[in-house]
């Protein structure tokens, strides 16, 4: 290889290092919706990340044309060199890299099931916004049925077996923070849902006192209030809706 063959790799190496060394950039709505547990995942590692809000038409389609949005999709990450979008996928990859996945298959398969469990309960919260008022009431007894009676039961269950603090292995995994994330929503909905939950009372206690989640519950943190009218109304208009 030439010198200048060698210091142009050299300078691309440097650069790419640059930017893996770099905080993680979050593109999204100032707002949950999907991102907010990319949010709550990367506060509960002890990762300092940026956000870029769309707020504007111009933005997203410059997103776009730059080839940023491999499925013309939000939520966006740039991370270690990729703009890594599907929720899933960034959750995954943030999980792995900061030993909050699992020591073992096994563990990762348990931490998916758990995860997926909590996202199916979230998902019910994340579109109550947009219901009318009657709707929004009977979604709500939705949410405290599906809690009670189908989500909540199984992690009562899984903490008395398990028999530690955490509901996979020995120490903090993705599928705890999005438990107290899933929990923390609820609550927001019907503020007494873990009184029949013992373990769950317990866990949140525990959870919420970990530093860097007890940093991130503080206020003037980048965590995200509920969606309000404003939310909906930017969302409609970065993506054209009517």
């Amino acid at each position: 290889m030439e010198l200048t063959e060698l210091e142009s790799s050299l300078r691309e190496q440097a650069i790419r290092t640059s930017l893996m060394a770099g905080k993680p950039k979050l593109y999204y709505f100032n707002g949950r919706g999907r991102m907010e547990s990319v949010r709550w995942l990367l506060a509960a590692a002890g990762i300092e990340f940026v956000e870029e809000f769309l707020e504007t038409r111009e933005q997203y389609e410059k997103l776009l044309q730059d080839g940023a949005l491999l499925f013309q999709q939000v939520p966006m990450v740039e991370i270690d060199g990729m703009k890594m979008v599907q929720t899933r996928a960034i959750l995954g990859y943030i999980a792995a890299k900061h030993n909050l996945y699992g020591k073992n298959l096994k563990e990762r398969a348990l931490i998916d099931m758990y995860v997926e469990g909590t996202r199916d309960l979230m998902d019910l919260i994340r579109v109550h916004h947009k219901f009318s008022s009657e709707e929004q009431e009977k979604n709500l007894a939705l949410i405290n049925e599906r809690a009670t009676a189908r989500y909540f039961p199984v992690y009562e269950k899984v903490l008395k077996d398990h028999g530690t603090e955490f509901l996979v292995g020995n120490q903090l995994t993705w599928a705890d923070v999005q438990l107290i994330e899933a929990i923390l929503m609820v609550e927001e909905k019907v503020s007494t849902i873990l009184s029949k939950f013992p373990l769950l009372q317990d866990f949140k206690t525990r959870m919420c006192n970990i530093p860097t989640i007890k940093k991130f519950l503080q206020p003037g943190s980048q965590r995200k209030p509920p969606p309000d009218e404003s939310y909906v109304v930017t969302a409609n208009r970065v993506f054209n809706r009517k």
